[in-house]
């Protein structure tokens, strides 16, 4: 691919080839440029060179998604930070502005992770439609939803995989589980069924869901797409009927 400043010099170049080799002689005839001391850097009023212009300082939030990144694609032993400092193109001092050290960035990314797959989910599904059985509907699709699925699905295999030696992580897996459970009994309570009976079949409902993400290849398009059809007739259905 041309690069810009060699289009700039195609387009500077002269057209003409009598100018061109007028202009090339010239060239030969000229002598050699004298070598000079390189040029000072521009100095202050006060005589101090100029600075460098500063780039904008990283935001906690940038720090967060590196490490989420890092956790997905290395796990949790490699989420450090100098190895974010690193991928960030920053020194360690900098990391040091927003948190308090490394526990406190995992903490914040196990935040982040909470309030972006669970409560912020819950109130879009909410404020997407007053209707319950279209709420069940869209809870059922969130497998279903492309590249922004896969990427949730990622997320959230690493942060239970963590979760598996780490107190502090398996918490914060407890409590997202138990909210989005919750979340759906409620919706199966507004259909009518008792209190418990709710409760179970948000629990069935919730590990089909949790399931089908992390098992996308089980099954043709077609084939994932009439299992969550079945489920969704399943789990609305009274017993005994």
């Amino acid at each position: 691919m041309i690069e810009a400043w060699q289009l700039a010099c195609i387009r500077d170049f002269p057209r003409d080839h009598t100018a061109m080799h007028g202009m090339m002689a010239t060239m030969s005839e000229r002598p050699p440029p004298r070598t000079t001391a390189p040029a000072a850097r521009p100095r202050r009023r006060n005589g101090a060179a100029a600075a460098e212009p500063l780039r904008a300082p990283l935001t906690p939030e940038a720090w967060i998604d590196a490490a989420t990144g890092v956790l997905v694609d290395e796990g949790i032993d490699h989420v450090r930070v100098d190895v974010l400092a690193g991928q960030l193109g920053v020194t360690r001092g900098s990391f040091y502005w927003h948190f308090r050290d490394r526990e406190d960035l995992l903490r914040r990314v196990l935040q982040a992770w909470r309030e972006r797959a669970t409560e912020q989910l819950t109130v879009r599904l909410e404020q997407a439609t007053a209707d319950a059985v279209a709420q069940l509907r869209d809870v059922l699709s969130l497998p279903f939803r492309g590249r922004a699925a896969t990427r949730a699905a990622r997320i959230e295999l690493a942060i239970r995989a963590w979760a598996r030696r780490d107190a502090m992580a398996r918490q914060a897996v407890d409590e997202a589980d138990a909210s989005r459970i919750g979340y759906i009994a409620q919706v199966f309570s507004s259909l009518g069924f008792s209190i418990a009976e709710a409760r179970a079949r948000a629990f069935l409902l919730y590990a089909y869901v949790v399931g089908e993400s992390q098992m996308p290849t089980q099954g043709s398009a077609t084939q994932r797409q009439e299992r969550r059809r079945f489920v969704e007739r399943l789990l609305q259905q009274p017993l005994g009927t």
